[in-house]
């Protein structure tokens, strides 16, 4: 503790922050909120928006200043599609109450599909990787000599 020398903070003329130095704080207008909530509610991308404020601002900005009109937008706008959608499945319009089945009742159109061997038995498989090399390029030369000429399809292995 003897060894402790006090510390002195040395001041200059140009040391530590200006009065009336530096850029102003951001104060975001009411027209730019208005803005950047319409922006997301159309589904622009935040790193977009941000170019379309003013002559364009830093994304934390965005953040900082338009959290609420950024959630609210895209809130907005879903709420005002799906009010016009519900509407239209109400007056009875066909394709919007089939997308709002499949969309808000899980409801889809699905087909089964069975695949089975012959006569309805399981289907009959062979494993290949224990032919060798000169069996492999036989079987592909002899299933590309039965199959008619495709010229779309790959080339055969020769």
């Amino acid at each position: 503790m003897e060894n402790e020398k006090p510390t002195q903070e040395k001041k200059g003329k140009r040391g530590g922050a200006q009065p009336g130095a530096g850029r102003p704080a951001f104060e975001p207008t009411d027209d730019e909120r208005t803005q950047v909530k319409k922006l997301a509610g159309f589904g622009l991308p935040h790193d977009m928006i941000r170019l379309l404020v003013r002559d364009g601002i830093a994304l934390e900005t965005l953040y900082a200043h338009f959290r609420a009109e950024l959630d609210s937008g895209k809130a907005q706008a879903n709420a005002d599609i799906t009010g016009r959608l519900y509407a239209k499945a109400m007056a009875g319009d066909t394709s919007s109450l089939i997308w709002w089945t499949k969309a808000q009742l899980r409801w889809s159109e699905t087909q089964k599909v069975e695949v089975t061997g012959a006569e309805g038995g399981p289907v009959q498989t062979v494993d290949l990787s224990k032919l060798s090399t000169e069996a492999l390029l036989e079987l592909s030369k002899a299933i590309a000599d039965a199959a008619p000429e495709d010229h779309d399809r790959a080339p055969r292995l020769n």
